[in-house]
């Protein structure tokens, strides 16, 4: 990493690792409830084709329409057929679009694609890469975003301005983007088995957005969100936002289905004022394979909330260079071989162990990281 990565890295730390201490301090049944959901998520795990058909009749049932990709190619595919001529679109930040290359591809097609969450929509308009899993840009200072800002939207901000004024003025950009827009698109923190519930958790405000203001709504997720019950669809979300630091969130948002009204005589319509589409689109893309495997099936417990990237001193030092975006970092560097079955980032470990301290779902990174460099071995001295 170059520049002002060390400044950056510095700032989000002092923010995140006592932001989270004091999460857990305040609010002690957040220990219960990542207990419980780590046995969730591992049932799913174990039986992850049962589940997966579950959660598409569940999606089906509500007036969704689920689809299932194998890969990446078969992903875009799919997309593309639910847009159609539809130009204007809007993204909700999700490393899954980013891992099947989703935002480049259609605007390689002409279309108009603009994220959202303002940290990636600042990468964007920065032709910058992820460098962490959720705070996205945590390798930009405030001064970095001020220049990006200052060339590409607004000439009377610049590396002086403050985080509020910058902030100002991309939602004022944004505001016509989202009247404009057609289609949405966002991932999902979880997906519920037994509804076909959508779970998602922010703070900006741009994925409520996503999601109800234009007519269709496309979640793009990998298999590894599906969970049994609604019920820990919202305690996934509550693991990931206490352990992000940002317990309370500002918003939860689930969706099942397009939007609904029971107003006339009780009976449920659809759509009403929201979305008249909803589709979710479940892709494998390794995650399958990586659930028979009995020591890497534990990346898929992660629930993205990117505190092991605080306690890496490998991180720390080379930052989204450990790994290829959006995959970086320790969680990353497994993830990166779910999808891809490139281990070699792994060598670079070197087991400190502060990410499994720390880690909500008790996975033994260094464990897997361990795996990972024996199975790279193997594979180049076959």
């Amino acid at each position: 990493m170059t520049g002002n990565w060390e400044v950056a890295l510095e700032r989000s730390t002092a923010n995140n690792v006592p932001g989270v201490w004091n999460v857990l301090e305040k609010y002690p049944y957040i220990e219960n409830t990542r207990k419980s959901l780590r046995a969730a998520k591992m049932k799913v795990i174990e039986n992850m084709e049962v589940y997966l058909k579950q959660a598409m009749e569940s999606v089906s049932r509500s007036g969704g329409k689920p689809h299932f990709a194998r890969d990446a190619g078969e992903a875009l595919q799919i997309v593309d057929g639910i847009i159609g001529s539809s130009k204007h679109i809007i993204m909700g930040k999700s490393s899954v679009a980013f891992e099947i290359g989703l935002r480049r591809h259609l605007a390689e097609a002409g279309r108009d694609v603009c994220e959202t969450d303002f940290g990636e929509f600042l990468l964007q308009i920065s032709e910058e890469e992820p460098s962490h899993i959720i705070t996205v840009a945590l390798h930009m200072t405030r001064e970095a975003f001020g220049r990006s800002i200052h060339d590409k939207l607004q000439k009377s901000i610049n590396e002086n301005s403050s985080a509020p004024e910058m902030a100002a003025v991309v939602r004022s950009f944004l505001a016509d983007k989202y009247q404009k827009a057609e289609i949405g698109i966002t991932g999902a923190n979880a997906v519920a088995a037994d509804t076909g519930s959508v779970a998602l958790v922010e703070n900006e405000g741009n994925i409520r957005m996503t999601t109800v203001k234009p007519p269709i709504h496309i979640v793009v997720t990998g298999v590894d969100k599906i969970v049994p019950t609604m019920q820990d669809a919202f305690n996934e979300i509550m693991v990931q936002s206490a352990y992000a630091g940002s317990y309370p969130p500002t918003y939860i948002n689930f969706t099942t289905g397009p939007s609904s009204t029971g107003d006339i005589e009780s009976e449920i319509v659809r759509p009403a004022t929201g979305p008249k589409e909803v589709h979710v689109v479940f892709i494998d893309n390794g995650r399958m394979e990586a659930a028979r495997d009995p020591v890497l099936r534990q990346s898929l417990l992660c629930v993205r909330c990117g505190r092991c990237y605080f306690a890496c001193p490998v991180y720390g030092i080379l930052g989204k260079d450990w790994g290829k975006p959006p995959y970086s970092g320790p969680t990353g560097v497994m993830w990166h071989s779910v999808v891809t079955g490139d281990s070699s980032f792994a060598h670079l470990c070197t087991h400190s162990g502060g990410c499994m301290e720390v880690c909500p779902m008790d996975i033994d990174i260094p464990g897997v990281m361990e795996y990972l460099k024996w199975k790279d071995i193997r594979e180049k001295t076959k």
